[in-house]
C-alpha cells in the first residue's frame, strides 16, 4: 500500500490498484469495447498522470487493460461519428495533455499489453518506458485506414522503437503485427503467456521499486533528455498535420465506414 498523498482514483473508465508496494497498476477499464479511449477516458488519463508525481511512495507504474481481449483498441470511433471538428479538437487536446503527462512521468512506466493494441493502444505502449506483451497480443498503427493519422506521438515513438523504414511500412500500410514480431522489432521487450504477463510485469516493477528512488528518477530523466526535446517538437508537427486532416472528406468517410462496417472509399479530398 502507498503512504500519504495517495491517488484519488474515483475514475469510471480506469481502475487503479495500489496493493503492490511502491507500484501503481493502472487498468484501462472499458472491456466491452476493447478498452477503447473515449472522451471520459481521455480526461481520466490526464487526471491520473497528473497525480502520479505527487503520490508519495510510487516508484513504478504498470499500464494494462481490463479483460482478456484487449489492451486498448484505440480511439472510440463510435463516439466520434458525427461530432463536429471543434468537439473533436477539444477532446483531442485533452488526450495530447495526457500523453505529455505520461511521457513526463518521473517514475518508470511499464506497459503490460494483454491483447489488441491498435492505434492509440500501440501509442500508449510506445509511450511507456518499456513493454511486455502476452503471446496473443496484436499491434497496428492503423489510422490511415480511417482517414486520419496517429495523434498520440505515434509518428515520433514508433520509428524510435523499430527504425525509420519499418515504421514507415507499418504506418503506411496500417497492417497488424504479432507479439513475436513486436519483440523482434523492439516494440516490446519480452513476451509471456497470458497468465504470466501481469505477474511478470509486477515482478519487474517490484525489482525496479527496490532500487534507490531518487536515482531511478534521475536515470529516467537523463535517458529521456537525450531525445525528449526532439519528440516534443515532433509532436507539435504531428498535431499540426493531424488537425489538418479533420476537415477532409476522407476523414468523414473513414469514420463512417468503420461504424457502418464497410470498406472505406477514399477520394483524396
Amino acid at each position: 500500500m502507498l503512504g500519504g498523498g495517495a491517488m484519488d482514483n474515483r475514475f469510471s473508465t480506469l481502475l487503479v490498484r495500489d496493493d503492490v508496494e511502491h507500484v501503481l497498476i493502472l487498468r484501462l477499464n472499458r472491456p466491452a469495447v476493447c478498452n477503447a479511449i473515449n472522451s471520459v477516458m481521455m480526461q481520466e488519463l490526464l487526471g491520473f498522470w497528473q497525480q502520479v508525481p505527487s503520490c508519495e511512495g510510487v516508484r513504478a507504474v504498470i499500464v494494462t487493460g481490463e479483460g482478456n481481449r484487449a489492451f486498448c483498441a484505440g480511439a472510440d470511433l463510435k463516439e466520434r461519428k458525427d461530432i463536429t471538428i471543434e468537439t473533436w479538437q477539444q477532446q483531442h487536446a485533452v488526450l495530447q495533455q495526457a500523453m505529455r503527462a505520461m511521457i513526463q512521468c518521473p517514475v518508470p512506466v511499464i506497459a503490460a499489453v494483454n491483447g489488441v493494441a491498435y492505434g492509440g493502444g500501440l501509442e500508449l505502449t510506445l509511450a511507456s518506458d518499456f513493454a511486455y506483451a502476452c503471446e496473443s497480443a496484436v499491434f497496428a498503427q492503423s489510422e490511415v485506414k480511417l482517414g486520419i493519422m496517429p495523434g498520440a506521438m505515434g509518428t515520433q515513438n514508433l520509428s524510435r522503437a523499430v527504425g525509420l523504414r519499418r515504421a514507415k511500412e507499418l504506418s503506411f500500410t496500417g497492417e497488424t503485427f504479432t507479439a513475436a514480431q513486436a519483440v523482434e522489432w523492439g516494440v516490446v521487450n519480452r513476451v509471456f503467456s497470458a497468465d504470466a504477463l501481469l505477474p511478470r510485469a509486477i515482478e519487474t516493477a517490484s525489482r525496479i521499486a527496490s532500487n534507490a528512488p531518487l536515482a531511478l528518477r534521475r536515470v529516467k530523466s537523463s535517458i529521456d533528455h537525450s531525445w525528449s526535446n526532439d519528440v516534443m517538437a515532433g509532436y507539435l508537427y504531428e498535431m499540426e498535420h493531424y488537425n489538418q486532416l479533420l476537415s477532409t472528406q476522407d476523414r468523414v468517410e473513414g469514420i463512417n465506414a468503420f461504424n457502418e462496417k464497410r470498406l472505406a472509399n477514399f477520394k483524396g479530398k
